[in-house]
């Protein structure tokens, strides 16, 4: 009898666990889908860029969209892909030819668990001049904002890092830093969690704004010192209910519903 007992729980339990673990895949894959809804609506994307968030359950893994535009993203839409930025499973549908800026970071830095690539409009001209990208209000832009040129490492492309070497020399450039620059095509962004990495999309771009027009108003400028900006970081890893970036996310998310398709799955 007692045997019997213990099989019954042991059973209970992986049964349990397995619920547990679909439900976690389930709401990472929901936010993922609203988070290509937010970028969109936030014109962070347009009809290109991507999000991907690191498997909740094999590190190993990432789960990003097929080939479409962010703003149409459902959830049958997500795919696995390995860290060799191929599919996990077998697919006819089209991927990003990008997707080795998600893998190659992804390897690069166990710490990340979720990446944005976009060409958000008013990052891009900081890419191509001499005039660093420094945060106002944006603190993880600290330590630096590295630029990353394809030139450096592959002499003439066309700018699309559709290559494992080419991630890599980006994950390498990109460093231990949360936004990386990309020379004339955009950026690179990267955070512990999914719903932080959409705010810190949101937040270089609006930050490039500022500073833009900051610089046009002249004189200098002061900016957020490395002091300030560490204890803003700080405060906002506490996670607390109601504060940061799930305040934000709360209302982009309704702001997103609202403004695109009501189909999510």
């Amino acid at each position: 009898m007692a045997k019997k007992r213990q099989a019954g729980q042991a059973q209970r339990k992986s049964g349990s666990d397995k619920a547990r673990a679909n439900t976690e895949l389930k709401a990472v894959i929901d936010d993922l889908v609203i988070g290509n809804r937010i970028l969109y609506v936030q014109d962070v994307v347009d009809s290109y860029g991507h999000i991907s968030a690191r498997h909740p359950h094999h590190p190993d893994r990432f789960l990003m969209s097929r080939a479409r535009a962010p703003g149409l993203v459902v959830a049958s839409d997500i795919m696995e892909f390995g860290l060799d930025g191929e599919l996990v499973h077998a697919d006819e549908r089209p991927v990003y030819s990008e997707r080795f800026i998600h893998s190659e970071v992804y390897k690069a830095r166990p710490d990340v668990h979720a990446v944005v690539h976009s060409h958000s409009p008013t990052v891009v001209p900081f890419s191509v001049t001499q005039v660093p990208l420094r945060p106002i209000r944006a603190a993880f832009l600290y330590p630096e904002v590295p630029v990353f040129d394809t030139r450096a490492s592959a002499g003439w492309t066309n700018l699309l890092i559709s290559n494992p070497a080419l991630g890599a020399a980006l994950a390498q450039t990109l460093g231990n830093n949360s936004v990386a620059l990309m020379r004339g095509h955009g950026n690179v962004v990267v955070a512990p969690r999914l719903r932080v990495v959409v705010y810190r999309a949101i937040y270089t771009e609006a930050n490039a704004k500022l500073l833009l027009q900051a610089k046009m108003l002249g004189g200098p400028i002061t900016y957020l010192a490395p002091e300030e900006a560490a204890l803003m970081e700080k405060e906002q890893a506490k996670q607390r209910p109601a504060h940061g970036p799930d305040r934000t996310w709360e209302m982009w998310k309704q702001e997103a519903l609202a403004r695109t398709s009501s189909k999510l799955r």
